[in-house]
């Protein structure tokens, strides 16, 4: 029997651009809600959610942590999630999970570059959000001009449900705007608030904001609307009844002030999350398909349905191993359960289950509907698997990752290490799916990719550390990508005799560009009349799957190519899946090269924020990394320059900027496409490429 009802239960996630405050929001939270007994500080490294030794010593969030709390009778999960552009799997996997969010803005910096991209993010799992513009005490704070920069940037039909309030130019509370009440609060412990009737002369400011609140959710609600139009007075409850409706519909983003660093508006929040976002049975039933029929289907969010969770994160922990996180959506999951992993379409059994408090963890017998649990003893379960009774199987959509940027070699220095860097190197690549592990034959190196340099840095940092492996790293390298610009077919055949059965395999494609690019490769069946048989063509898919990894110009994997199988032929005896793998492997490369293939490179989205007096000198050289500029803006007494540049021109980029302006300018960066390399510097690399590849051959 569960001890809270399921209408009880919040998931939500704290996400925003980098050093907007959701850690110091995070730490907030749990202290007012009494599940900490002292406020950790980030800046200090004593923070609850930043626990692993290189987010201390950084002062940033790598990981995404866990934990529960309650207000107000409801339980709260929280995970407080990573704001560095390197970490945004971490963001792409908990939205996957959660019922709702918590979006935390700069005062200052507005909507920046990186709260963009975890809007997008929250808008690809539609989920529901409320906004919070946090550090209203700074110098240059404008709660509005961030709400105004909502609409524009986001797109969002966003609006006020507070305004901040100033006392001798102290901020120190907040007017709300549904009761028309003011929450001052007394002493910097945040503790202690009076409720009192807003001040009189501040009622048309008050009044103007009421009415802009109403107007925005009156456009997507039909009750609110009719009131509205008719002038009728709406009531506090059946506006907080419309709020609820259009923010779990996501038609509408409330938004709060405060300042988590002063103890301002964190109790505000806590009752918004309450009163707006969703519980687990306010939204729809999870959707998956059956692994055995490949049809959709349904399972509400119920104890009594059958058992469905998602593994959404893969841990270590130095005690009791490989941990894998869980969100479950229906059923109930006992401590010993045995349970069936519809992805990988085995039988897995928990030894333990655990709520997580960061790195802390409370062992506990039952997991209900709802519940963000760890389970102990999953051997073969990774991020992105569903589990489910074998019964009543289900496959809930995987969780997309986006590919890596980056890549390094590193090698061991002694035989002891290399077994210790293997070991290392799999816990990772199985913790972080953005992290990937490959071999180049051509060179004999381990090759480490990630999402940009501090990913990279950090992942190093782990193995040396956490692992005790003494190893040496290679200088970062962009991960080049090569692809086809025009549609070829060609033609692969594999005929081997040596004396008794033979090899023949025989297989025709057409290759193409995708029209849409970040597609990868893709493969289409389109043989007729039992030209090759069905047993064999998932053989020349593998086959060229497999080409795809190294391509004709400089070895680096094929990507954005529509590969469709048309035509080939076999030999009753000689045919074999080795055969076919082998001209599927064949046809590919020769199209490729047959393609006038080209490089990419993978281009970045920057945002430069520089005072006035360095734009010129910061503008000439990004010239001269060819950016392209987009925009230049003015936020407060700062210039804004808005940039794509490839990312290989911009390695130690901080470096370069804070020489040219005196450590006074600060960048952010993600990535954003790949695109042609201009012919000039692909031959600089396609004949390294060659050069290495003949030094090799002559050693």
């Amino acid at each position: 029997m569960r001890k809270i009802q399921l209408e009880k239960v919040r998931n939500i996630g704290i996400i925003a651009h980098i050093d907007a405050g959701k850690t110091t929001t995070t730490e907030r939270v749990l202290y007012f809600t009494g599940k900490t007994y002292k406020i950790g500080e980030v800046d200090q490294g004593t923070a609850t959610m930043d626990w692993m030794v290189q987010e201390q010593e950084r002062g940033i969030t790598i990981t995404a942590a866990c934990t529960t709390c309650t207000w107000r009778d409801i339980s709260i999960n929280i995970i407080d999630t990573p704001g560095h552009v390197d970490f945004t799997v971490e963001v792409e996997r908990s939205l996957k999970v959660l019922d709702g969010a918590v979006v935390v803005f700069c005062g200052v910096g507005g909507v920046e570059p990186q709260s963009e991209t975890v809007w997008r993010q929250a808008d690809r799992y539609n989920v529901p959000r409320i906004g919070f513009v946090n550090k209203l005490d700074r110098v240059g704070a404008d709660f509005l001009g961030a709400i105004d920069q909502m609409h524009k940037k986001l797109g969002a039909n966003a609006a006020a449900i507070q305004i901040p309030y100033f006392l001798n130019e102290k901020f120190c509370g907040m007017i709300d705007l549904i009761s028309g009440k003011l929450i001052l609060y007394k002493d910097e412990t945040g503790l202690e608030l009076d409720i009192l009737d807003a001040p009189a002369e501040l009622h048309d400011e008050v009044k103007s904001a009421h009415d802009r609140m109403l107007e925005r959710i009156a456009d997507v609600d039909e009750k609110i609307m009719d009131s509205f139009a008719h002038g009728r007075e709406i009531s506090v409850q059946e506006l907080k009844d419309a709020i609820r409706r259009t923010v779990i519909a996501n038609k509408f983003v409330p938004v709060l002030c405060g300042s988590s660093l002063r103890n301002i508006g964190i109790q505000p929040v806590l009752d918004a999350v309450c009163d707006y976002l969703p519980s687990p049975h306010e939204l729809p039933p999870i959707k998956g398909t059956n692994p055995e029929t490949g049809e959709y289907e349904e399972i509400a969010a119920s104890d009594k349905a059958p058992f469905c969770a998602l593994c959404f994160k893969v841990a270590t922990d130095p005690y009791v191993g490989k941990i894998n996180f869980i969100r479950i959506y229906s059923g109930t999951l006992k401590s010993g359960d045995t349970v069936y992993n519809a992805s990988k379409r085995t039988k897995e059994r928990t030894t333990k289950l655990l709520r997580m408090h960061a790195n802390r963890q409370e062992i506990i017998e039952t997991a209900h509907t709802g519940d963000i649990v760890a389970a102990v003893g999953l051997k073969e379960t990774k991020t992105g698997d569903t589990l489910c009774t074998e019964a009543d199987p289900l496959l809930i959509e995987a969780i997309h990752f986006p590919e890596p940027v980056i890549q390094q070699a590193i090698e061991p220095k002694t035989k002891i290490d290399q077994e210790r860097l293997g070991m290392a190197l799999h816990k990772l690549s199985e913790e972080d799916p953005s992290f990937r592990v490959t071999y180049n034959h051509e060179t004999g190196e381990t090759i480490i990719s990630g999402m940009g340099q501090l990913h990279l840095e950090i992942a190093i940092d782990r193995i040396m550390r956490e692992f005790n492996v003494e190893a040496g790293v290679g200088s970062p390298q962009v991960a080049y990508r090569e692809t086809i610009t025009r549609r070829v077919s060609s033609t692969g055949k594999f005929i081997q005799q040596s004396g008794g059965r033979g090899q023949y395999g025989h297989a025709v494609i057409e290759m193409e560009p995708q029209e849409i690019p970040g597609t990868g490769i893709t493969f289409e069946d389109k043989i007729k009349s039992g030209a090759i048989p069905r047993e064999y063509i998932p053989s020349v898919k593998e086959g060229i799957f497999g080409a795809a990894k190294s391509g004709c110009l400089a070895g680096y994997p094929v990507t954005d190519v529509k590969v469709t199988l048309i035509d080939g032929s076999f030999h009753e005896v000689d045919s074999s899946e080795m055969a076919f793998q082998m001209a599927g492997s064949l046809a590919f490369n020769e199209g490729l090269k047959k393609g006038n293939p080209i490089l990419l490179e993978p281009v970045m989205d920057m945002e430069i924020i520089v005072p006035e007096e360095f734009m010129g000198t910061v503008i000439g050289d990004l010239n001269s990394r060819r950016a392209k500029i987009t925009s230049l803006t003015t936020r407060a007494n700062v210039r804004v320059i808005r940039c794509y540049v490839p990312l290989a021109e911009i390695f130690n980029y901080a470096t370069v900027l804070r020489s040219l302006t005196q450590g006074r300018a600060s960048y952010t960066m993600e990535p954003s496409y790949y695109a042609e390399v201009p012919s000039n510097i692909a031959d600089k690399i396609i004949s390294g490429f060659t050069s290495q590849g003949a030094a090799r051959r002559s050693f």
